[in-house]
């Protein structure tokens, strides 16, 4: 959850998005507050990323944070400030905003990949643990900061940790937490890729190359391959067989899958439709 600096102004957009070429860039847009979470942004991006799941001119999807930080996690500012007002929200925000936000991203029916432009703690580290592919700033680093105010984990980070890193290394963070730079965050599998920061957008830049090559491949596919490798973390052998032929059944009758056939035997490149 953590986080601290001062608030943008409240005419700014606190979410921003932007769709090229099938690819939705979603934007956490707070700079000046590390794009913590207050409610307004909470709020938004529950908004924004359920439209996401729906727009089906939407094949692939890139989260990250507006300014140094990609975020910060939970507003504490504003947090401490609802407690002090005995206001209920604070105690209803996991049920209300983040499991909705982490289910959103985990369950998104096309890949989402998280451009971790800087700092990521809390809630907003287990945003970027959430995404299919994480593709860090050399300048990012990871926090797993809720024991140092008291909490346990959210957002799914207690799921999606352990099986990204193992589960002896994310009880370690999560129990003495400390910050995982984004060196050592490559080395135990937490992103996928490490990319130098001058300040010029550069990991946005390769996030979104890789998300316009996943948008012009089978995205129903893709939907399928994350539905049965979720299925798989918690059952048998046996179990993860019959799910991978009840998706291979159901793709083997897609026009992406008779398209993709159709190119192989003709030497040329598919075009797939996500149908």
């Amino acid at each position: 959850m953590p986080s601290t600096p001062e608030q943008q102004t409240a005419t700014d957009d606190v979410v921003l998005v932007e769709d090229t070429d099938g690819v939705r860039t979603i934007t956490l847009n707070r700079p000046a507050a590390y794009n913590s979470l207050n409610i307004e942004l909470k709020n938004r991006l529950v908004e924004t990323l359920r439209d996401t799941a729906s727009d089906d001119d939407v094949r692939a999807v890139v989260l990250t944070g507006a300014g140094k930080a990609f975020c910060a996690g939970q507003d504490l500012k504003e947090h401490v400030g609802l407690l002090l007002d005995k206001d209920p929200a604070p105690l209803s925000t996991v049920e209300e905003h983040y499991n909705p936000i982490a289910t959103s991203i985990a369950e998104m029916p096309k890949p989402i990949i998280a451009a971790v432009n800087g700092p990521a703690a809390g809630a907003g580290a287990a945003f970027a643990y959430a995404a299919d592919v994480r593709v860090a700033a050399s300048s990012a680093n990871f926090l797993m900061a809720f024991a140092n105010v008291g909490l346990g984990p959210d957002s799914g980070a207690s799921w999606t940790l352990q099986r990204l890193i193992g589960y002896g290394r994310a009880l370690e963070l999560m129990m003495l937490p400390r910050k995982v730079h984004a060196d050592e965050a490559l080395r135990i599998g937490l992103v996928s890729e490490i990319i130098e920061d001058t300040g010029n957008g550069e990991v946005l830049a390769r996030a979104r190359e890789l998300a316009a090559k996943l948008a012009t491949g089978p995205t129903v596919a893709y939907q399928k391959i994350k539905q049965t490798l979720s299925a798989a973390t918690s059952s048998s052998f046996r179990e993860a067989l019959a799910a991978e032929q009840v998706a291979q059944n159901e793709l083997g009758a897609t026009s992406d899958h008779h398209e993709a056939v159709d190119a192989f035997v003709n030497k040329r490149d598919p075009k797939f439709t996500g149908a």
